[in-house]
């Protein structure tokens, strides 16, 4: 009994490092993907570049766009934005390369860093909403 109790509270233990390890890993890889793909535009810091590139950091746009943000990833856009009451009117290149997983640890990592601190996605919601990007 002492020892089932034992392997117990260990393996318990294991799954909870697991996760820890995990969830640290899927936000490192939001990072990754944000340094690889964004970064080069919207800067390292999430700034953008005023009056050129819509900021990420502290940015109204993410909140009230939620549904529209892994089509945007995904397929880029065209057509002027207003993002803290600011007009950008420059296109974003797609990301079509870009599995869900990533877009997903991606949006999470933009949504929860740069001062935003918006709900994070899950990889059900981000399918869902790529399931219904507008064909060009």
């Amino acid at each position: 009994m002492r020892k089932s109790r034992l392997a117990a509270v260990m393996l318990g233990l294991g799954a909870l490092i697991t996760l820890t390890q995990c969830f640290t890993d899927k936000q490192n890889e939001g990072e990754r993907v944000y340094a690889a793909n964004c970064a080069s535009c919207h800067m390292d810091d999430g700034s953008g570049l005023r009056g050129v590139i819509p900021p990420l950091a502290n940015s109204d746009y993410l909140a009230s766009h939620r549904k529209q943000l892994p089509c945007l990833v995904r397929q880029g856009l065209n057509g002027e934005i207003t993002v803290n009451g600011i007009h950008y009117n420059r296109p974003m290149p797609a990301s079509e390369k870009l599995r869900p997983d990533e877009i997903t640890n991606l949006l999470n990592y933009i949504q929860t860093n740069f001062g935003n601190q918006n709900e994070r996605y899950t990889m059900q919601e981000v399918k869902k909403y790529l399931q219904y990007c507008p064909q060009y």
